[in-house]
C-alpha cells in the first residue's frame, strides 16, 4: 500500500492530530475472540503438584530423590551455619591487640570458613545417610509412619559412628532414633495445635 506525498505546507500539529486519531481508532488484535472463554481464565495455573503416576498422588509425600535431596541440603546448610558461628566465635577469640583490621577480618573469614565448611560436610553427610535409610524403609514397608523415621535414626547413627566401635555406634544410634522420635512426635503435636 502506498501513501500519497505529504504536501510541503502541511503542518506538524496536524500530523500529531492525525496520528493521535488514527491510533485511537485501531482495534487491538484479541486471538481468543472467537473461542467464547475469557482471556483472563486461560492463564490461571494450578497450584497444586500435579503428578505423573497417580501412586505419586496417593501418597502425599516426598519421592526418595526429593527426599535424598532436601534432607541433605538442610543438613549442610544448619551444619554450616552452625560452624560459621563457632569459627566466628574462635577466630574474636584469637584477636591479638597489635592486629590490624585486616589482619582480624582474616582470621574472623578463616576460622567461619574451615569450622563451616567441616561442620557442613559431617551433618550433610548425616541428612543423606537418613534420608536414604528413611526412604528405603518406606519402600520396604509400604507404609509411611514413625517407624521408618525412628528406625532411620537408628540406623543413621550407627553407621555414622560405626569406625569408632561398637559401643560408640550403639550409643549413638540411640541418641539418633531418640532425637528423630523427638522431633517427629514435637511435628505432629505443633502441626494440630498451631495452625500454620
Amino acid at each position: 500500500m502506498s501513501y500519497p506525498p505529504r504536501s510541503s505546507i502541511h503542518n506538524q500539529s496536524d500530523d500529531d492530530n492525525h496520528h493521535h486519531r488514527h491510533h485511537h481508532n485501531r482495534r487491538l488484535y484479541n486471538p481468543y475472540q472467537d473461542l467464547g472463554i475469557p482471556a483472563k481464565t486461560l492463564y490461571k495455573l494450578p497450584t497444586s503438584p500435579e503428578y505423573l503416576f497417580q501412586e505419586e498422588s496417593i501418597a502425599q509425600r516426598r519421592s526418595w530423590g526429593e527426599n535424598l535431596t532436601y534432607y541433605t541440603g538442610i543438613g549442610y546448610l544448619a551444619g554450616a551455619v552452625v560452624g560459621a558461628g563457632k569459627g566466628f566465635k574462635q577466630g574474636v577469640n584469637a584477636f591479638e591487640p597489635a592486629d590490624s583490621a585486616k589482619i582480624r577480618v582474616n582470621r574472623i573469614l578463616n576460622g567461619s570458613g574451615e569450622f563451616g565448611r567441616r561442620y557442613g560436610n559431617r551433618a550433610g553427610v548425616i541428612g543423606l545417610l537418613y534420608a536414604g535409610m528413611e526412604s528405603g524403609m518406606v519402600a520396604v514397608r509400604d507404609t509411611d509412619d514413625i517407624v521408618n523415621s525412628v528406625v532411620a535414626g537408628l540406623g543413621t547413627g550407627a553407621v555414622y559412628r560405626a569406625a569408632a566401635g561398637v559401643r560408640s555406634a550403639a550409643v549413638a544410634g540411640a541418641v539418633g532414633g531418640i532425637a528423630v522420635g523427638l522431633g517427629v512426635k514435637g511435628k505432629q503435636v505443633l502441626k494440630r495445635y498451631v495452625p500454620i
